[in-house]
């Protein structure tokens, strides 16, 4: 049984980045921007742009932070968009989520320039990966398929099954396997909440992805002898702990390769999120290296 240790890849494909964006600085003589904005004053959302600060300044992109208080409207969050669409200096544009609900998160998200939509949110960008010729790539599906590739995990012809559907990771994921590609060509199946049979189905899965937000809901009756197991899942425990959506110490026992909570996926959507910026940079001026 392999652990596959997210974090050292995360270190590696980090360092990959850091010479690239030099690399580009040198060439174009610019930086990469991301800018990020965060509205009211949620932690967990704290948390992950702070994340995502230390990450650019590791890899040498440029992070720009807009701290917005809660009461802002969609149409006012629309404008200071438009703002960093126009403004030529930043690259890369997130949203932090969970928006208040007196924002419109669809209407906020499609604002955003596609060629700026680093999340790969945008519909633009989302029929672009429909159709095999991404601009970008989700963030944590880009990070699993990395994860896969570079554990020389075989997708060709195998059947997975990923257990949710999300606009963040099941559906994007289902897409990229799917494609005819290194990483893709892949038999498809989403599972969800009003799927019926659901431990039949993940029982016949190869390969196994489980992101649906549920502590430990994949058991060890749910997955075939020798079959990988990718939990994008983190959970927090009333004691604190940190889990995923697959009971990793039972499962562990008779999977050829897993994931753990954390360590395993998590470390790799900040990276992938680094490396969408630096694409996004280089679409900006033209640069194909």
């Amino acid at each position: 049984m392999t652990i596959l240790d997210g974090k050292s890849l995360a270190v590696e494909i980090r360092r990959e980045i850091g010479e690239s964006v030099e690399q580009f600085r040198i060439r174009c003589g610019i930086s990469p921007v991301l800018a990020a904005i965060i509205v009211g004053g949620d932690p967990a959302s704290r948390i992950y742009v702070s994340n995502k600060e230390k990450g650019c300044k590791e890899v040498g992109i440029e992070s720009r932070i807009l701290q917005l208080d809660d009461s802002i409207t969609t149409d006012e969050l629309i404008s200071k968009i438009s703002e960093l669409n126009n403004d030529p200096r930043v690259h890369g544009i997130l949203v932090q989520r969970p928006l208040p609900n007196s924002c419109n998160e669809k209407s906020i998200l499609d604002a955003i320039d596609p060629r700026k939509d680093v999340d790969a949110f945008h519909p633009e960008n989302v029929g672009l990966i429909s159709q095999g010729r991404p601009r970008f790539l989700p963030c944590t599906p880009y990070g699993v398929q990395e994860l896969m590739l570079r554990n020389g995990i075989e997708t060709d012809g195998k059947h997975v099954v990923i257990v949710g559907r999300s606009d963040i990771v099941g559906k994007p994921m289902a897409l990229m396997l799917l494609q005819r590609c290194v990483g893709g060509n892949a038999t498809v199946t989403i599972a969800h909440s009003r799927t019926k049979n659901l431990a039949e189905i993940t029982s016949r899965a190869d390969i196994l992805i489980a992101a649906i937000g549920s502590p430990r809901f994949v058991t060890l009756e749910m997955v075939k002898r020798g079959a990988v197991v990718i939990d994008v899942g983190i959970n927090r425990l009333l004691d604190g702990k940190i889990c995923g959506d697959v009971d990793f110490d039972k499962v562990k026992e008779i999977a050829n390769a897993i994931t753990p909570v954390p360590g395993g996926v998590g470390p790799l959507t900040v990276t992938m999120l680094l490396l969408n910026t630096l694409t996004a940079a280089k679409l900006a001026v033209g640069d194909d290296k």
